[in-house]
């Protein structure tokens, strides 16, 4: 026992332990302690009954400093290992976990961005059944109107020749239209998708605006326009033909039999204003300032037509996403304006 007590025994049987403890599996952390307790108690036991069975190895205080000294700095090298091999072995596991609790969250909010982008997809889809269905019940109907005209009513020749003429000019930019519709819902259904360009104005809007003033008939308004040809402006041609579409629709169902609505262009600085005036039944001012949110309500128009809940909020998306603006002036009993905002080339 190298002069058992006396000597480094009893502490290289301790760090024993540790170091069997830190390479055996945990299941046996209690069998390896309690055998070490059992050693070393029982030698101390027979060291104090039987002390002549320890006998005193040591010549001299310099040889018993010689081996504790050594034993303490094997303890401590030995400590050493053990402490820093339990460390790296830590650090690796808790590497391993916060990688992999890491992928765990980068998985869920890849999972949370597919949620997000599957729900705006659907809410677009949406939005493009809304606005086909609301762009193309006026035209329609237009249509079925002078069928109707031309069926129920005797028309001498000149006049049968000038409802023909107008039936096959408003089917041909009802045609133009939804062709439209469809080619730009199509790349819509997999999102928004903006193709800027520079667009003539005029050209751009022409077809839109005559169709509008022959729905604009049906309840005895006159509908003018006045475009510069010489306007150009920056935007995707069917998203800007949309918006203006519902805004001057939105003038139509506003404004009562025998009014008036004007749309006009003007160039200030590097914008374009495009402006829808009417002078209609204006808006309430306590509805004005929810006009462009979820809050605002589909309401009847003069003429009793229902919307279907496109609401101006669409308008101020699309415009917004062209890098333009809208804004509106109204007073309540006396019409409205809506200003477009584009920027020119």
């Amino acid at each position: 026992m190298n002069s058992g007590i006396n000597g480094p025994t009893d502490l290289l049987i301790s760090l024993l332990i540790v170091l069997i403890i830190a390479i055996s599996p945990k299941k046996q952390y209690r069998i390896w302690l309690a055998l070490n307790i059992v050693i070393v108690l029982s030698l101390t036991v027979i060291e104090y009954f039987y002390p002549r069975l320890i006998p005193n190895t040591y010549q001299d205080r310099e040889s018993r400093f010689i081996d504790i000294t050594s034993a303490y700095m094997v303890g401590i090298f030995l400590m050493y290992y053990i402490i820093t091999h339990i460390k790296k072995s830590y650090d690796k596991e808790k590497r391993q976990a916060d990688e992999k609790a890491q992928a765990i969250e980068e998985q869920a909010q890849h999972i949370l961005i597919q949620n997000q982008q599957l729900e705006h997809i659907n809410s677009e889809k949406n939005k493009l059944l809304s606005i086909i269905a609301h762009d193309l019940r006026a035209p329609l109907s237009n249509i079925q109107n002078y069928l109707e005209l031309v069926t129920e009513y005797g028309l001498d020749k000149e006049e049968r020749e000038i409802v023909e003429s107008d039936l096959l000019k408003v089917t041909q930019n009802t045609l133009n239209m939804l062709s439209k519709l469809l080619i730009w819902s199509k790349s819509q259904m997999e999102g928004v998708v903006v193709k800027l360009s520079d667009i003539n104005l005029l050209a751009t809007l022409k077809n839109t605006l005559d169709l509008e003033c022959a729905l604009a008939l049906k309840k005895q308004i006159v509908l003018t326009y006045t475009i510069n040809p010489l306007i150009t402006v920056v935007a995707d041609s069917d998203m800007l033909q949309l918006v203006i579409r519902n805004l001057v629709s939105n003038a139509i169902k506003f404004t009562p039999l025998g009014g008036a609505i004007n749309i006009g262009a003007d160039r200030i600085l590097n914008e374009c204003r495009i402006g829808i005036r009417d002078n209609g039944i204006g808006i309430a001012y306590e509805q004005q300032k929810d006009l462009f949110t979820l809050k605002a309500k589909s309401t009847f128009g003069t003429g009793n037509e229902k919307g279907v809940g496109l609401g101006l909020i669409l308008c101020k998306e699309f415009t917004e996403l062209q890098g333009g603006r809208i804004e509106f002036e109204s007073t309540p009993g006396s019409g409205s304006v809506f200003f477009v905002y584009m920027p020119v080339e």
